[in-house]
């Protein structure tokens, strides 16, 4: 009965993926423009979340509503920054280092205290990919000199920043989303890439940082392991419509591959049928003794 209830339902929609683009103009626009100290919080999670595929619940302030959740939200003392020394060997920083250290940093971590699926104590590690702003080693930077800067204490939460009256607020998850909105209508998703600009939340980064990886090549178990699913229900994040997934199949699945169904003679007796065509074999020949 519970099945048939199923079918009667409509379909899901779900939030479709946003590309790096998104969180690159929210970077650029807050810290090359007239920014202000809640549009730099915003933009660098942004970025963090998208490349680190982070829950919302991770890097925002939780609300009422979902007070009861699992996942804890990442604090000032869950990050750690790397730096190679001179033999290229990843050393971690103290967290007193200077801040032009934490500013070029070559990697960073962040540690998981607890999350809905009950992984916890797991950390988290990218590299720089080089760019000066837009990348989630620098973002990071950013967001713990911000917190540093300002007396932050070991529990003090990423999404925590002090304004221009240097009062202390927090981004929400409605922040990010009315961002990645905004942003996603600049760069014109509905038209550019068919992406309606309600089909786009806070999960549109998580689904975007795993879109990227599979369209670069990487592995289900490397975007398994970096997304941290148990199972695989990150396989519902890769969305299988978007263009990139099918390019070059047609022309793949022209190819004429000749296979033959090695067990046709299983099904269906074909013996004759081969000795008198392909083989030529005298049957009688075969099966007289040898004199």
């Amino acid at each position: 009965m519970l099945d048939g209830y199923g079918k009667e339902d409509p379909a899901t929609i779900k939030k479709l993926p946003v590309q790096a683009d998104v969180p690159e103009l929210l970077v650029s626009t807050a810290y090359q423009g007239s920014g202000t100290a809640r549009d730099k919080a915003s933009a660098d999670l942004t970025m963090i979340a998208f490349y680190y595929l982070l829950r919302v619940g991770e890097y925002t302030i939780k609300g009422s509503r979902n007070s009861t959740k699992q996942t804890v939200q990442f604090k000032y003392e869950d990050v750690t920054f790397f730096r190679k020394n001179a033999s290229g060997h990843l050393r971690c920083l103290p967290r007193n280092a200077p801040d032009h250290l934490i500013a070029s940093a070559d990697g960073a971590t962040l540690k998981l205290d607890n999350q809905k699926n009950g992984w916890k104590g797991v950390c988290v590690y990218h590299e720089t990919n080089g760019a000066p702003e837009h990348c989630p080693v620098r973002a990071l930077g950013r967001r713990y000199l911000h917190l540093r800067h300002h007396g932050a204490t070991p529990k003090t939460f990423l999404s925590t920043f002090h304004n221009e009256a240097n009062k202390r607020c927090d981004i929400t998850n409605e922040d990010i989303t009315a961002d990645l909105k905004r942003a996603a209508t600049v760069l014109d998703y509905p038209i550019a890439k068919g992406i309606p600009i309600a089909r786009i939340d806070t999960h549109s980064l998580r689904s975007g940082g795993a879109n990227a990886l599979s369209l670069a090549g990487f592995s289900d178990t490397q975007i398994q392991k970096m997304g941290r699913w148990r199972g695989a229900t990150f396989k519902e994040y890769v969305r299988e419509e978007l263009a990139c997934f099918s390019k070059g199949m047609s022309t793949k699945m022209k190819q004429n591959f000749h296979f033959v169904n090695v067990a046709g003679n299983s099904m269906y007796d074909i013996t004759e049928n081969i000795i008198a065509t392909d083989y030529n074999v005298n049957t009688t020949t075969a099966a007289a003794p040898a004199a």
